[in-house]
């Protein structure tokens, strides 16, 4: 899954050309091509949530919610924020769009040279030898300077701490992780950029096995600190995994990749291939990509407003730990287990703009924003639709999977009823966190970043840290993540509005009313499960009989008020079983 093997089912050799047929509309192959790789990596990226909760319940069973894991859950803040601004968000806002244009700057020489024998630099090698080592460069002394400032960093991010000796120890060996996790999400940017999703997908999963692992190794010698030990180990192999199909995608030193080819596609593709040789020419004019020998390289101008926004977002996340550092013990483990459990229907939405972010990137990076536009408005829906879905099962049965999940050992009743009240509020917030995530991809799609959705991310942590302090003081962990999720919505807000007039031009009028509609779906469906699951006593019985209804109310309620997108999936649902029908029929 992670070297070269022939077509796997999420290659770059898959539709590599513009994102758009030639009438207009989005290419069936390229559909099917999306919906396959969509498939594989939520399959991959559901796994590694898999797993995570697993780590979480290790966490639970073995150290349960007290001083000392608190120390270390300070310390996973480094991580988490490596993961943020290095994986998740800022690596791949900015490379993901500068792979593309790479990639299209190949094939619109490939289209005019036709059998050129010119030596040229490959415009894909010239990005990786114009910006790999100083990164890795970079990232090494970033690491070497926390290891240093440990004891500084701990007081920072929670005064209130009273075990920073351990916090100290395990920040050190989670420093190694903004060198990893920096790696490992340059090599996931450039192979989603390759259109090539498999190894990016599993890091999550290699990841948090390796965390596991090292903990169920060591934690009777070193106690909470083999969980931070397990951590650095994960973060290694990250970049293991995905380092050979990184590599196979790197052509031959001294080659031109596109020398010789003579492409087969006419028309559309010639077009396609002219915007591209526009777009690169304005690119260098305006300094996003310097230099004719080194192709395209990233300058702090086009860092500044990506790094800006996802530092503000992942801020929210310090104000929750800094607040909660000075309330009782084990506060911050119960944010902590519930914001992992609350936010996975936000993880599992965002795995279709994970896939669809390439398309939209070459797309605007081939001049066409007709294909950009149509392909966002689509995402927006069918993420609102997973994490509304999501959304309606935690709000359902919090109770019911904080106990499945982790009341054992360390863990009793008292931290169940924390934890799942904590969840509930921050399911509140889940279509904001997925809304964010797919919003802000389009906004730094072009080749210069705009500052706006920083601005608008500033102006949502105002929020969050102004009801913050207000709450905390009154409700507690309830008020810190009721803050969070009136902070990330205010954001969606902002995006959603600014991106139609300074982006894309989405129908935005359209897209809020149609989540809109699902958000009626949601309430309903929420409190016909919370009422279903409140029939059980078992926890089990009542997460599974509150879930199924949960799934069958939303789907109702939301065909019945005209929700977007429902339909199609649910035709693209029966379409699949009837096929695999057949096979099975077939193959007696």
């Amino acid at each position: 899954m992670t070297g070269p093997h022939p077509a796997p089912p999420t290659e770059a050799r898959s539709p590599v050309a513009g994102p758009a047929a030639a009438g207009g509309e989005e290419s069936p192959r390229l559909g099917r091509f999306l919906a396959r790789a969509a498939a594989v990596t939520a399959g991959l990226t559901a796994a590694g949530s898999l797993c995570g909760l697993l780590r979480d319940q290790a966490i639970a069973q073995l150290f349960g919610a007290d001083a000392g894991t608190d120390a270390f859950l300070v310390a996973w803040t480094v991580p988490e924020l490596a993961a943020t601004l290095l994986i998740e968000d800022a690596m791949a806002l900015v490379l993901v769009p500068a792979f593309s244009l790479a990639l299209s700057r190949r094939a619109a020489r490939e289209a005019e040279a036709r059998g050129s024998t010119a030596e040229e630099t490959d415009p894909v090698r010239a990005l990786v030898a114009a910006t790999l080592t100083r990164l890795a460069l970079l990232l090494v002394c970033a690491a070497g300077l926390l290891m240093l400032a440990a004891p500084y960093a701990v007081r920072l991010l929670a005064p209130g701490l009273p075990d920073t000796g351990t916090a100290v120890d395990c920040l050190r060996l989670t420093a190694l992780t903004v060198l990893t996790f920096g790696l490992a999400g340059y090599f996931s940017a450039a192979l989603r950029a390759h259109r090539h999703f498999a190894a990016p997908a599993a890091i999550y999963l290699v990841y948090n096995a390796g965390v596991i692992a090292v903990m169920f190794a060591g934690h009777g010698l070193w106690g909470v600190r083999a969980a931070a030990l397990g951590v650095a180990v994960g973060g290694a192999l990250m970049v293991l995994v995905q380092l050979p199909a990184f590599l196979s995608r790197l052509p031959a030193r001294g080659t031109d990749a596109t020398r010789g080819k003579a492409t087969a596609r006419a028309g559309a593709a010639r077009d396609r291939a002219g915007r591209a040789a526009r777009v690169v020419r304005e690119h260098s004019r305006t300094g996003a990509l310097v230099g004719t020998r080194t192709g395209a390289l990233v300058g702090i101008g086009v860092l500044a407003p990506v790094v800006t926004f996802t530092v503000s977002r992942q801020a929210q996340v310090l104000f929750e730990r800094f607040m909660a550092s000075s309330l009782p013990a084990g506060a911050i483990s119960h944010l902590n287990y519930a914001q992992k459990v609350a936010q996975l229907p936000m993880v599992l939405s965002l795995m279709v703009c994970t896939v669809t972010f390439p398309v939209v990137a070459r797309a605007m990076a081939d001049g066409d924003a007709a294909a950009a536009r149509r392909r966002v408005e689509r995402d927006l829906t069918l993420a609102g639709i997973v994490v509304l879905l999501g959304a309606a099962y935690v709000m359902a049965c919090a109770p019911q999977i904080v106990g499945l999940l982790f009341e054992r050992g360390a863990f009793d009743a008292r931290d169940t009823a924390a934890t799942a009240a904590v969840m509930r509020v921050y399911s509140c917030g889940l279509l904001g966190h997925s809304m964010v995530g797919a919003l802000v991809r389009p906004f730094f799609s072009g080749n210069r970043p705009p500052w706006y959705p920083a601005a608008a991310m500033a102006a949502g942590l105002a929020v969050t840290v102004g009801t913050g302090v207000a709450a905390a003081g009154s409700w507690g962990v309830l008020g810190i993540a009721a803050a969070n999720a009136l902070g990330i919505t205010v954001t969606a807000a902002l995006l959603l509005h600014g991106l139609g007039a300074r982006v894309v031009a989405v129908d935005v009028p359209r897209v809020a009313a149609g989540l809109l509609r699902l958000l009626v779906a949601t309430g309903t469906a929420a409190t016909a499960g919370w009422a279903a699951a409140a029939l059980f006593s078992a926890p089990l019985a009542a997460a599974a009989v509150g879930g199924a209804v949960v799934l069958a109310a939303f789907l109702a309620v939301g065909l019945l008020v005209g929700a977007p997108e429902l339909p199609h999936l649910l035709a693209a649902v029966n379409r699949t079983i009837i096929a695999v029908e057949r096979r099975v029929t077939h193959g007696r």
